[in-house]
């Protein structure tokens, strides 16, 4: 371990860098990101590369890194990862899946709350030293329905709040969820968006997400309802979302995520369609922005780095087959990635065998085209065991862990 180096880009919690280095690694850290020339020559000699949404890593960076071991994205989403091609390369590739779900699931309540009481006009107009005291367009949330689109981490965390508010929730996800609390599943996207008086976006960025509200969906929307987006710029059209606003249609939106958004976290100029209207929340992605976030998305994520290393766990990996082998007292590990073919479970047991060692326990994992084989043997032969393992024609990654 003590040979391992990892490098944090982005402004990574420090909590990540002191988990790392209790556990023997090398940590460099940087504030910022970088581009893919200056990060594959930077990273040479690295091992761990921790990232958050601004660092793009192509199919082309994966060809290039050489020695790198694993990747943790240090926030949810993964789009920005060519994950297809971390896997031929033997990369496994970590994220954050819950760590933020508290934060963003709170300021898209305290955004509703808003929005129905039109909290963001009132506080300008004061600080102009106008005094509006009127009720006019002004709300309870209680007894209204929210619809949440996509009810994974978060989206179920904010059905759980908006029913504590008194609101009755439902939800639309393509795959089936169990509900928490009373909150009600609905068979179509359409069906949530004409019954709500919020509706609420927690989706991933996908071809099937991209654009899915789009003018036609918004129209869809009950007349004077609010859109909150908190998940991905690519989901909403934002020219039509501006559209549906300035016709009063839709009564306000709270947008926390745009289509592009500046590469850096302080910079000025920033421009939007929605800038300017009225009964409107924009927030530069700040959805999981707390001290509490960040330190849960740096200790997880460097925990899920730190196992994968010294045991080979890929439990929580977006990327690898789902292997976690108990410990056994005594024994000597070894990893192997290969591509999913028939017979090198064959080749590596041969091998195992040719070095006269038992095999004490062992797992392996497939998906369509890689396989993940985690083995424990009763003697310290992984020197020679991963040296033949590295000469079979399907391996991608032979490694002893101890």
């Amino acid at each position: 371990m003590k040979a391992v180096k990892a490098l944090l880009l982005e402004n990574i919690h420090p909590v990540a860098q002191t988990y790392l280095e209790n556990q023997g690694v090398h940590v460099e850290r940087l504030d910022k990101s970088l581009d893919e020339a200056a990060l594959l020559a930077r990273l040479e000699g690295f091992h761990l590369l921790g990232i958050r949404s601004k660092t793009h890593l192509s199919e082309a960076f994966f060809e290039k890194a050489q020695g790198l071991l694993a990747v943790g994205a240090f926030c949810i989403g993964t789009n920005q990862i060519a994950l297809e091609a971390a896997s031929r390369r033997g990369i496994a590739v970590f994220n954050a899946p819950f760590s933020n779900t508290r934060s963003v699931a709170e300021m898209v309540m305290a955004e509703i709350i808003m929005l129905a009481r039109r909290l963001g006009e009132r506080v300008i107009q004061m600080n102009k030293g106008q005094w509006r005291k009127v009720s006019t367009g002004a709300h309870e949330v209680r007894g209204k329905t929210i619809a949440i689109v996509g009810y994974g981490h978060i989206g179920s965390q904010v059905g759980v709040l908006a029913e504590a508010f008194g609101m009755r929730v439902i939800f639309y996800d393509i795959a089936t969820k169990l509900p928490m609390g009373n909150n009600q599943a609905k068979s179509s996207l359409l069906d949530a968006l004409t019954e709500a008086h919020y509706v609420s976006l927690h989706v991933p960025e996908t071809p099937l997400t991209k654009g899915m509200m789009g003018h036609t969906q918004l129209r869809a929307m009950r007349q004077g309802a609010y859109l909150i987006n908190a998940s991905r710029g690519s989901v909403v059209d934002i020219e039509s979302l501006s559209q549906a606003l300035k016709e009063g249609h839709l009564a306000g939106a709270a947008i926390d995520v745009f289509p592009e958004e500046p590469a850096a976290n302080t910079s000025d100029g920033f421009v939007s369609p929605l800038q300017n209207l009225p009964n409107v929340i924009l927030t530069p992605h700040i959805g999981g922005s707390t001290d509490e976030a960040q330190v849960n998305i740096g200790t997880e994520v460097a925990v899920a780095l730190s196992k994968y290393l010294q045991f080979g766990c890929t439990a929580t990996s977006v990327n690898f087959p789902q292997v976690d082998l108990a410990f056994t007292p005594g024994a000597h590990r070894v990893l192997n990635v290969h591509k999913n073919v028939p017979g090198v479970l064959r080749d590596v047991n041969r091998i195992v065998s040719e070095q006269q060692a038992n095999i004490l326990a062992q797992v392996l994992a497939t998906h369509a085209e890689m396989g993940y084989l985690l083995m424990d043997l009763d003697k310290p032969v992984n020197g020679n065991v991963c040296d033949a393992m590295k000469q079979l024609p399907d391996t991608l990654v032979a490694r002893a862990l101890y």
